[in-house]
């Protein structure tokens, strides 16, 4: 990818699969070195969950965040070692939720110990919370912001119901009780939604049914030793670049609650300079999203193959 100004992007809950990293700690002893350091840190073989399963295991919120993580960290450090190049041009940094911690960690504000022991205790808080109550949520394709907006309020009845990833056109995800989502994805069908795809997530996030972890998080980010980054990192909760530990540790603590602002976010980077994007760690969905946001703008990838 020939550009001055890259963006590296982080994928977030939703892309864990089975298999991932395997590539990564097969092909690259760093990458190894990295699993089973994180396995010391989070008492359990964090790389035979990723490579093997279950599925299930994996894909509950306590696991699936320190493993994106991980698989996300072991990626840029396989980068870093091997191919130096494909980071030099890296200007800033962002990652989808959980994301955002891997690009924290990237960008020089936490090291990856404290980094990992943030992701694991934000996880369980997370999966703590969403086992209180039947929530889920919903990626409805083929509507506008207004228009599912008016529809949430609509199905919300006495239920929580919100747009909560602001993902790309024509892809957004609603977050909150499941009967509301149940009532929603039926409105949005009538509406004319393409289609509407329950996520393979635990609970509610990025709503205010996620509050009980709020305190837990808070608590957790205080006792952090966050540094200033050495690159910008872009928030989900305003779009907006942060470089300041004050200011990061603070919009991490209201991330959990709030709707992420990822094409936002995107769109902020590219008027502030940023020329093609890499994501880096499991799967393609960042760079799906990247497609519909503007479709000539070059991407590229690294992490499973």
């Amino acid at each position: 990818m020939d550009v001055n100004s890259v963006g590296i992007l982080f994928p977030g809950q939703g892309a864990q699969a089975v298999g991932m990293g395997r590539w990564l700690c097969e092909t690259y002893p760093l990458a190894a070195d990295r699993f089973a350091q994180a396995a010391d840190i989070l008492g359990y073989d964090l790389r035979e969950l990723c490579e093997k399963g279950p599925e299930e295991k994996l894909n509950a919120t306590e696991f699936s965040q320190p493993a994106l993580f991980t698989v996300g960290i072991a990626a840029a450090e396989v980068l870093a070692a091997e191919f130096p190049e494909r980071l030099q041009n890296v200007t800033a940094a962002a990652g989808l939720s959980l994301g955002e911690y891997t690009a924290v960690c990237f960008a020089g504000g936490l090291d990856f110990q404290d980094a990992l022991r943030l992701v694991q205790k934000r996880g369980q808080a997370m999966q703590a919370a969403a086992d209180a109550v039947q929530s889920g949520m919903a990626s409805v394709l083929g509507l506008d912001l207004e228009t599912l907006d008016k529809l949430c309020g609509q199905a919300r009845n006495d239920d929580v119901l919100r747009p909560a990833n602001l993902l790309c056109p024509g892809n957004i995800a609603v977050s909150g009780h499941l009967t509301a989502i149940d009532r929603l994805e039926k409105a949005a069908l009538e509406a004319g939604a393409i289609k509407v795809v329950r996520l393979n997530v635990a609970g509610a996030f990025h709503t205010s049914l996620m509050q009980p972890a709020v305190e837990t998080l808070t608590a957790a980010l205080k006792e952090m030793p966050l540094r200033q980054t050495r690159i910008p990192v872009y928030s989900n909760v305003d779009s907006a670049p942060h470089q300041s530990a004050d200011e990061i540790r603070d919009l991490l603590s209201k991330q959990v609650t709030q709707p992420v602002l990822w094409e936002a976010s995107v769109r902020r980077m590219m008027q502030d300079g940023v020329e093609g994007f890499l994501e880096v760690g499991t799967g393609r969905v960042l760079r799906g999203t990247l497609k519909r946001i503007e479709r000539k703008f070059p991407s590229d990838g690294f992490g499973d193959e």
